[in-house]
């Protein structure tokens, strides 16, 4: 057994999904699991692009994670082509819809990624907080600090934003 960002894996365990890229993902992924099904953890929402459901250590009155079905390891991974910008834009807008229906009153809305090496799970996923944060202190882990750390998900989606074609 080998130790990756708080999962066990086998050495030689057969591959659970291939990734956006087309590549092979060996790592055992927790989040995989629960896409499957195969695991005690309450579904909020899910359709054949993402899933979502309650963090197992919210940091905030209300915290969700949506998570693409198919295996995507980090922001790192993402590109700025179409499926791309689709895909964070489909979980954006799960998670805004979790969070304005099961938290309507809240002082604040919080959305975003971690990036690498600060990311716990390398399974890409969307933290949907509704604040406060509980306890206070954690609001560090989840403020964007440029570069590195959390981003913001409207920043992401700039990011991936496909360019316009230029007619030759």
């Amino acid at each position: 057994m080998s130790f990756c960002f708080g999962a066990f894996r086998a050495r030689n365990s057969k591959p659970i999904k291939q990734t956006m890229d087309g590549q092979d993902s060996s790592d055992y992924c927790i989040f995989c699991d629960i896409v499957r099904g195969t695991t005690s953890t309450t579904i909020l929402y899910s359709d054949d692009k993402v899933v979502a459901f309650p963090d197992i250590n919210p940091s905030a009155f209300r915290h969700y994670l949506v998570i693409p079905v198919e295996h995507v390891p980090t922001v790192n991974s993402l590109d700025r082509i179409p499926e791309h910008y689709e895909l964070v834009d489909r979980m954006l807008k799960v998670g805004k819809d979790l969070l304005s229906r099961d938290a309507p009153n809240s002082v604040e809305h919080r959305f975003g990624f971690h990036q690498p090496p600060f990311n716990s799970i390398n399974h890409l996923h969307l933290h949907c907080l509704a604040l406060p944060f509980i306890p206070a202190w954690r609001q560090v882990k989840y403020t964007p600090l440029g570069r590195i750390g959390f981003i913001d998900a409207n920043n992401m989606l700039e990011k991936l934003k496909p360019r316009p074609a230029f007619p030759l």
